[in-house]
């Protein structure tokens, strides 16, 4: 194991995966440190539950809620905020 993989996952970190996580893509270390991290902060907890929930609302919204050139605004701001 490389030094990186020994060390806990910080709150950030967890963040930047959520996704990868929700679609089971995580290396199994990596996928491993951040359940580790899940089981100790109650915060990130939150954070995942929030996550399912918006995945699930999501879910129901219909195809012509939104525009193509409105998705793509929102995709950038999205590419922006990273």
């Amino acid at each position: 194991m490389t030094e990186t993989a020994d060390r806990e996952l910080t709150c950030q970190e967890l963040v930047e995966l959520v996704s990868d996580y929700l679609e089971d893509a995580l290396p199994a270390d990596t996928r491993r440190r951040f359940d580790e991290h899940l089981a100790s902060c109650p915060f990130c907890q939150i954070y995942l539950e929030q996550m399912r929930q918006t995945i699930r609302a999501a879910g129901y919204l219909p195809d012509p809620s939104i525009t193509p050139a409105a998705f793509e605004v929102l995709l950038e701001h999205f590419r922006k905020w990273r």
